[in-house]
């Protein structure tokens, strides 16, 4: 039996030293929390994530996270499409300022969200008479989680957005499809998979998220008050046993949210294909 040799030799040495990085950076400090949250009596645990206070920061943080994505999801799809299909003046800048939330620090994000978003600021000054204020409430945490979460969206659609074949729209235009029913039937399903992997993207950067939301929160307790923020809280008092287990509470409940977002859209490409060939 002739034995196969691979074009890139060294498989074993490679693999062995991904693991090596990963278990490094990666798996054992995470071990060592969870480890170190497994340690931590019953009592002390389940009253370090289901007080009122660490539930509040947790909703907060996974719903915003969530409805944070949603939205950049939307807004990030349209402006992937204006970057790939149309040719304007300024395209490439505008292509450049998308990445500009991963080259900025958060917290100048933060104190720019602030500075606008305040009632004596641009944005806020604007929206006092209509009776709306996002300054210090839950409206301003979503809009800095998707600030910081729209760059993942448009960069994982451009991509696919470039290699999608036009002559299948042109097909569709030609048999009398309109242009809304050919996106929702033709371009929608096969963008599917890499609008998937940039919501998840974008709701593990919104959920983490700590510089720029701090700002712009207020940080009230039980209202404004995000998980990131309450951990560094419990380490300031030195209440390690509380910050560990809300660690732990966190990266269980992000891993179980990531994996379902992950698999969502192939169980849905599995059942469309199951009903296409039924």
């Amino acid at each position: 039996m002739r034995r196969r040799h691979n074009a890139v030799p060294g498989f074993a040495l490679t693999f062995g030293a991904t693991m090596l990085y990963l278990s490094l950076v990666v798996l054992i400090p995470l071990a060592a929390m969870l480890l170190r949250a497994a340690s931590t009596g019953p009592h002390e645990l389940f009253s370090a994530i289901a007080n009122r206070r660490a539930l509040a920061a947790f909703g907060l943080s996974f719903g915003g996270a969530l409805l944070a994505a949603a939205i950049a999801a939307v807004g990030g799809s349209i402006a992937a499409w204006v970057l790939v299909r149309y040719d304007f003046p300024g395209r490439k800048l505008f292509d450049a300022l998308v990445d500009l939330p991963f080259a900025m620090p958060t917290a100048v994000s933060g104190i720019a969200l602030a500075t606008l978003l305040a009632p004596q600021g641009w944005v806020g000054r604007a929206l006092l008479p209509l009776g709306w204020k996002l300054a210090y409430t839950r409206g301003g945490v979503i809009v800095a989680m998707v600030l910081v979460s729209l760059p993942f969206i448009i960069r994982t659609l451009q991509p696919a957005l470039a290699d999608l074949p036009l002559d299948v729209e042109e097909a569709a235009a030609t048999l009398g499809s309109g242009r809304l029913r050919t996106v929702a039937t033709i371009v929608a399903p096969q963008l599917l998979p890499a609008l998937g992997s940039g919501f998840a993207l974008a709701f593990a950067r919104a959920v983490g998220e700590y510089g720029s939301v701090i700002f712009i929160a207020g940080n009230l307790p039980g209202k404004t008050e995000i998980v990131p923020l309450l951990i560094v809280v419990e380490l300031e008092q030195y209440d390690y046993a509380a910050a560990t287990a809300l660690g732990a509470a966190m990266l269980a409940a992000s891993f179980a949210v990531l994996l379902c977002i992950h698999l969502l859209p192939r169980w849905m490409s599995r059942r469309r294909l199951a009903q296409a060939g039924g």
